[in-house]
């Protein structure tokens, strides 16, 4: 008998109306988006924190927590290094300037002062004899002169009484020629022997001059290695506080080791971190107040420290007038003034701004049935309030609480 057969349905048929319904349903969910004004997420009312934008004095300050550190510090390091002998004081302890606090011993240095004694020594020997040596030299030249001048005296005078005889024919021509060569020969010679003296007193006087400017430099060496000896009994710069000084006898000390340091007991700086946000506008001379025993107290930024760490940098603040009662270590709490006061746009500070950048809020509509998301434009924030340049009008309200939950949301329904 016939029968009906079902034709057989295509599998690229199938995938075909597969893909064809997935495209109406991606078109339809966008659809209903534009519709309903992109991706909304419903809120509980009691979940959020709705606050007001208003017109208000806004005041260009942040707060700081600092902490109470010396003015000034002065560190001990070991000019010389050595062997702890003697500790004379206790940490902690107030030192006067001069005042010793340790002893330390170094062999080695002792040797090597030694040593430069003993070249000092040698150098002074050495000049002392070059002096000797000049000085019989010019004895010497100088008798040599005075017996070359007595021969030209007494040749002379010869030569005078033997012209007399010549001229009678009582002495023979050669005799008194002899006499003449004599009295050339000793004028010759003193010639030379004065030429003599005066380039031996040069030379050796060179000589002289040039061993007692090595002797200074041996002489000025000695006293550095004596004053490093004497640099192995540590003492105090200056007056103050002694901190971090923890040594103890026997240790080794090596040559520009840390021993401790001295800080000024009497008067304080604040160090105090802020976030790297405010880099470009924090600069010195900018004040800030703390409020201590019910008294206002202004400080000035001193020094800035440009570097970043943990998305903060330091500044040192010191006070015009320094408050009494203070303790090293204590923290204060201060107001930075960033910029003078003036009149803006005002939205409460608070945490959605890490969520958004300060480039969008979710506005509250005016039956508060919904908040929609609005692109906006925000200045400068305290602790309390956000700068509106753009984007928000007085009277509106927004969502201030954090944007965690629903920061890819377009739309708020507000239950």
């Amino acid at each position: 008998m016939d029968r009906v057969v079902a034709p057989k349905t295509s599998k690229l048929k199938l995938l075909g109306v597969a893909a064809i319904v997935a495209a109406i349903a991606a078109f339809a969910w966008w659809l209903v988006g534009v519709v309903t004004g992109g991706r909304s997420l419903s809120v509980d009312t009691q979940r959020v924190i709705i606050s007001p934008v208003t017109v208000g004095t806004f005041e260009d300050f942040i707060p700081l927590r600092g902490r109470l550190v010396p003015r000034s510090t002065i560190y001990l390091d070991a000019i010389e290094g050595g062997r702890v002998e003697q500790v004379l004081v206790e940490d902690g302890a107030l030192v006067e300037a001069g005042q010793p606090i340790a002893e330390l011993s170094n062999t080695n240095l002792q040797l090597e002062v030694l040593s430069r004694d003993a070249a000092v020594t040698e150098q002074l020997n050495n000049m002392r004899t070059i002096e000797l040596q000049l000085e019989q030299n010019r004895l010497n030249h100088k008798r040599n002169l005075v017996e070359i001048d007595y021969q030209i005296v007494r040749l002379g005078r010869s030569i005078e009484r033997q012209q007399d005889l010549v001229t009678k024919s009582l002495v023979s021509q050669s005799t008194l020629d002899d006499l003449q060569d004599e009295l050339t020969y000793f004028e010759n010679r003193r010639a030379v022997t004065l030429e003599s003296q005066a380039t031996d007193a040069r030379l050796q006087e060179a000589q002289l001059a040039q061993l007692k400017e090595s002797g200074e430099s041996l002489k000025a060496s000695l006293d550095f290695a004596r004053k490093n000896l004497d640099d192995l009994k540590v003492r105090a710069p200056v007056a103050g506080k002694l901190s971090g000084f923890n040594i103890e006898i026997g240790q080794s000390i090596a040559r520009g080791g840390r021993l401790g340091q001295i800080d000024d007991p009497d008067s304080f700086k604040v160090n105090a971190r802020i976030d790297e946000f405010y880099l470009s506008r924090v600069d010195l001379e900018q004040v800030a107040l703390v409020d201590h025993k019910n008294r206002d107290y202004e400080l000035r930024i001193a020094k800035i420290y440009p570097q970043v760490n943990n998305g903060q940098f330091e500044v040192d603040l010191t006070f015009d007038e320094e408050p009494t009662g203070l303790r090293r270590g204590q923290t204060l709490q201060l107001r930075l003034t960033l910029g003078d006061n003036s009149e803006a746009l005002l939205i409460p500070n608070g945490s959605f701004y890490q969520e958004t950048g300060g480039s969008w809020v979710f506005v509250v509509s005016p039956d508060q049935s919904e908040a929609v998301r609005r692109s906006v434009r925000l200045g400068r924030r305290n602790t309390d309030f956000i700068e509106v340049l753009d984007g928000l009008e007085a009277g509106e309200r927004v969502v201030t609480s954090p944007y965690t939950s629903y920061v890819d949301m377009d739309r708020l329904t507000l239950n």
